[in-house]
């Protein structure tokens, strides 16, 4: 995933999604290197929900 669409995600996930900043941080903290996991990381770790990854799987389609 290149910086532009991470930053992008990011913004989706804090405006869009509600994902508290912390949830965010946690999980890019966890998996420095793979970023484009993130989505799926933070579902494991249950600070998304089922619905939420959805939504975010069909927003990186569009990205």
């Amino acid at each position: 995933m290149n910086q532009l669409i991470q930053t992008k995600l990011i913004k989706f996930l804090q405006e869009e999604l509600a994902v508290p900043a912390t949830s965010i941080v946690l999980a890019m903290r966890h998996h420095q290197r793979d970023y484009d996991q993130l989505p799926i990381i933070l579902w494991q770790y249950g600070l998304i929900t089922i619905q939420q990854l959805d939504k975010i799987f069909d927003w990186l389609e569009t990205a």
